[in-house]
């Protein structure tokens, strides 16, 4: 059966508007209405379509409330994050959203601000709106609160670390590979003096990057110095101090790798404040790759961990342990992969061949 598109100017007000009408106008039952607006699984994938058309066509409003009273799930998740002045975390949950969206799923967003008692005040929200399950991304979360959640016996996702309980699921971010990849892109070019802003060590996200980077600079038989080890917080604000407590050593390391891009940009106004130039007196690396690296003057090197890969594993992740049907139930862990992104940030040491070389051919032009 076709059903030929009626004109917007048409529609009725959408509380005047029936379960009926809906059926009516794609042809079905209200029962074969109902289990396509609930997203039963057994129902014909043809006229599920016709049935979200004919909503469409008419303007019929689901009450999401009483779906969750039939179905005893609300057809919702939550999403925690850390922050949202870091572009990082907008990028995320807009990924999660559209992904979550797709699934004929809601999305509830909150913000701790790395704020504990707002985290609590956050996840009792959640608690309150009968959401299906939680990702916390924040990339740091007190062991209390993870408590708290664990205790309620429903789906969870999180990032790195996470009780090894039933319906605890896991994004296992490798920072490894992209830190491994940014140490040996510098050293590649002669640098044998780089730094390391690292983020807030009681994150266990923070440490991980640290010591992937230790563990990359012994891997080529490098060593980084006390002094050229400085613990960050993730802020560009943060950023700008690290990179003037780096400034201020003599000699200059040569490149410096920071725990997150909010960090690099930090560190690359702190040196726009300075006489040193970027990349020909030092190299600045980032790591999270947000939209706004490509536009930094000069566009930032960083280490991408996709906002749309770690989104999708969030969403499917929930969706194993909400859904009993899902193919990946059991399964208890997401890889998120990272790469490393060179930009113009990154180039050859100051005084070595390949810069003098490189300068000559600029001077030339």
């Amino acid at each position: 059966m076709s059903i030929s598109k009626s004109n917007s100017s048409n529609r009725r007000r959408p509380g005047a508007v029936s379960i009926r009408d809906v059926a009516s106008r794609a042809g079905v039952s209200i029962a074969t209405v109902s289990r396509a607006v609930n997203r039963i699984p057994t129902v014909d994938p043809e006229l599920a379509r016709r049935v979200w058309q004919a909503i469409d066509e008419v303007g019929y409003l689901p009450n999401t409330q009483a779906r969750a009273l039939v179905s005893g799930r609300s057809r919702t998740l939550g999403l925690i994050v850390s922050e949202i002045t870091n572009p990082f975390f907008p990028e995320l949950i807009q990924e999660f959203e559209n992904l979550a969206v797709e699934q004929g799923y809601e999305v509830f967003v909150g913000s701790t601000s790395y704020d504990p008692a707002r985290t609590e005040s956050l996840i009792r929200r959640m608690l309150q709106r009968n959401v299906d399950g939680v990702a916390v991304m924040t990339f740091g979360i007190e062991e209390e609160i993870v408590q708290k959640l664990v205790e309620r016996e429903f789906p969870l996702v999180f990032v790195d670390a996470g009780p090894a309980l039933p319906n605890i699921r896991l994004l296992k971010v490798d920072y490894g590979e992209g830190i491994r990849q940014g140490v040996q892109h510098l050293a590649a070019m002669g640098h044998r003096s780089i730094a390391f802003i690292s983020g807030p060590l009681r994150l266990r996200s923070a440490v991980a990057r640290r010591d992937a980077f230790l563990k990359s600079m012994a891997e080529l038989g490098l060593t980084a110095p006390a002094e050229h080890m400085v613990e960050g917080n993730h802020s560009m604000e943060g950023g700008i101090a690290a990179m003037e407590q780096l400034a201020a050593l003599s000699p200059l390391p040569t490149a410096v790798m920071c725990s997150n891009d909010m960090t690099a940009i930090g560190a690359l106004h702190a040196l726009y404040r300075t006489t040193h130039t970027v990349p020909e007196e030092i190299s600045v690396v980032g790591f999270d790759d947000i939209h706004l690296a490509q536009f930094m003057l000069p566009p930032l090197t960083t280490v991408q961990m996709s906002c749309k890969d770690l989104a999708a594993a969030a969403v499917e992740a929930l969706r194993a342990g909400i859904e009993r049907d899902h193919p990946q139930a059991a399964k208890t862990e997401w890889r998120i992969p990272t790469r490393l992104v060179v930009r113009r940030s990154s180039g050859f040491p100051a005084g070595s061949l390949p810069a003098l070389v490189h300068g000559a051919k600029a001077a030339r032009k």
